[in-house]
């Protein structure tokens, strides 16, 4: 087992790595910025190293202040949580290269899945379903973009290769706005990504965004642990996700999983991983993979009884599998809802001192949170505090539990986006299930 391991991240996620590590007997180093001194899980932490003043570029993005600071406590292993480094390719070969253990993929798996148009090329040879396109990068003759265009037919969409986050995307509803669609596109990603290239898809209208979760070993195998719908989103960020997506049968999730298994295997994938699809007229179309842990993994955990960080440590620690895909069976439903501390009208962000918190408990409820009353929740990071999840046999269970635990939530001292959570809750759609990745912003009336 890994002696003693270092959070290369913060927040939430930092608090849920210490736990699992606890758990197993792991000692835990925490690096912070000067502004996260006094984070839960630097105060629990065997060790701490600050690493920087606050801002990410300084600190969490400072990669040999974090290979520093898991030399100076001889920590064997880095982890990356989600956001920051976890996705970096030259992060996790530079850890490898001073003698860390990255837990994580690979550094060639993250560099080929972090780039879109690599990944796509893998995934279909793979034989997973992916949106028509340009099958590659789109080159400057302009004569053959507008002929692929056709091909495919409008609306299209161009992507950055190294995109994420939902930055670097246009849509292009007709041939005459094509042309300055793509020049805007290739500049935003090279300043953005350092990756001016950009590609090509077919625009789905109406699709919802259903991700499959996977685990796999360094000895080949790999399991699936069923999907999660994260179509309510804004501005492509996720708000509330789900486990499993209403109206998938087992038919349907056991031939998609199983496609993302068979990938994972045939590109030597390793540690916990995300197929992301937008699924529209019941048909998968694979958009990206995320090569990490996924801030909505509860639910997952939830309707499986597995701990997927867990499950990272002992596959970075040499241990295979201890699961088969027979031992995973899909269970009751969860609903995750991520607290911001934001403006729930204006979405700006809302730092400032929590004056007083109270956690939501009863049966089928678990926050996720490194807040506390008096905490400075500072200017420099995501606004995300927090995650409720809540877990019960059915769906309308699980959704009433989510009210109950929403009512019993007290943060003040700040603005928290506990009222647009609230008002979703109630939406005669979002009840129904199976909205579309457009339909928050349509309701809130954001173009």
């Amino acid at each position: 087992m890994l002696s003693k391991v270092l959070i290369a991240n913060r927040g939430e996620i930092a608090l849920r790595i210490l736990r699992a590590c606890r758990e197993l007997g792991i000692k835990v180093v925490a690096v912070h910025s000067t502004a996260d001194r006094d984070l839960k899980h630097v105060r629990l932490a065997d060790e701490s190293v600050c690493i920087g003043p606050p801002p990410a570029a300084s600190s969490y993005l400072n990669i040999p202040a974090i290979i520093s600071a898991a030399e100076v406590t001889d920590s064997v292993a880095i982890h990356p949580g989600y956001g920051f480094l976890s996705e970096n390719a030259d992060f996790a070969e530079q850890v490898e290269k001073s003698g860390f253990i990255f837990i994580g993929p690979r550094p060639e798996t993250i560099r080929l899945m972090g780039d879109k148009v690599s990944a796509i090329a893998t995934m279909k040879k793979a034989g997973i379903p992916c949106v028509p396109g340009s099958d590659g990068p789109l080159g400057d003759d302009l004569e053959q973009n507008f002929r692929i265009a056709k091909d495919i037919g409008y609306p299209v969409i161009i992507k950055a290769a190294g995109g994420g986050g939902g930055r670097g995307m246009r849509v292009v509803r007709s041939e005459a706005a094509l042309h300055n669609a793509i020049i805007l596109t290739r500049s935003e990603a090279a300043a953005a990504f350092g990756n001016e290239q950009i590609y090509m898809e077919k625009f789905l209208e109406n699709p919802r965004h259903i991700e499959f979760q996977v685990l796999a070993d360094a000895f080949g195998k790999a399991i699936y642990l069923g999907e999660r719908d994260c179509s309510m989103q804004r501005r492509h960020q996720k708000i509330i996700e789900e486990a499993p997506a209403p109206g998938i049968s087992k038919n349907l999730r056991h031939k998609i999983g199983e496609r993302c298994a068979e990938a994972c295997r045939e590109i030597g994938y390793r540690s916990a991983g995300t197929f992301e699809f937008l699924y529209e007229n019941h048909e998968f179309y694979f958009i990206e993979m995320n090569t990490r842990i996924q801030v909505e993994h509860p639910v997952t955990e939830l309707t499986t009884g597995l701990d997927l960080v867990r499950e990272q440590l002992l596959i970075a620690a040499g241990e295979s599998l201890s699961y088969q895909q027979s031992d995973i069976h899909i269970q009751g439903h969860a609903v995750e809802c991520r607290i911001n501390a934001e403006n729930p009208e204006t979405f700006l962000p809302s730092p400032g001192t929590i004056t007083r918190y109270h956690a939501p408990g009863g049966p089928g409820v678990r926050v996720d949170t490194h807040i506390y009353s008096g905490y400075p929740v500072p200017p420099y990071y995501d606004s995300m505090i927090g995650k409720v999840i809540t877990y019960s046999d059915t769906r309308k269970s699980a959704i009433a539990r989510m009210k109950m635990a929403l009512e019993e939530m007290i943060i003040d001292g700040i603005k928290t986006n506990i009222p647009l959570h609230q008002s979703l809750l109630t939406d005669a759609n979002f009840l129904a299930g199976g909205t579309n990745i457009h339909y928050l912003e349509k309701k809130l009336g954001v173009s």
